[in-house]
């Protein structure tokens, strides 16, 4: 799965944060709702307009961004 197909930037839209396909969700509410232990049956059931592949996208851009993060060098 390729998340670039699924998460929009839209400086229009929600600030330009990250959204799921154009719509008002943004990447941080749906990691937000996992992580608050949300079942993937209660996202979808709450948001109609997400796909289980909408909330694989979510957490593939969120570890994506992650291994972008630069590292900080151990002190020696």
């Amino acid at each position: 799965m390729d998340y670039r197909d699924y998460i929009t930037i839209d400086p229009n839209k929600r600030g330009g944060k990250p959204c799921v396909r154009g719509l008002r969700i943004t990447v941080y509410e749906v990691l937000d709702y996992l992580a608050s232990d949300m079942t993937e049956e209660e996202i979808l059931a709450d948001f109609p307009d997400l796909t289980r592949e909408d909330l694989k996208a979510c957490i593939a851009f969120a570890a994506d961004r992650e291994r972008r993060l630069a590292t900080v060098p151990p002190a020696a």
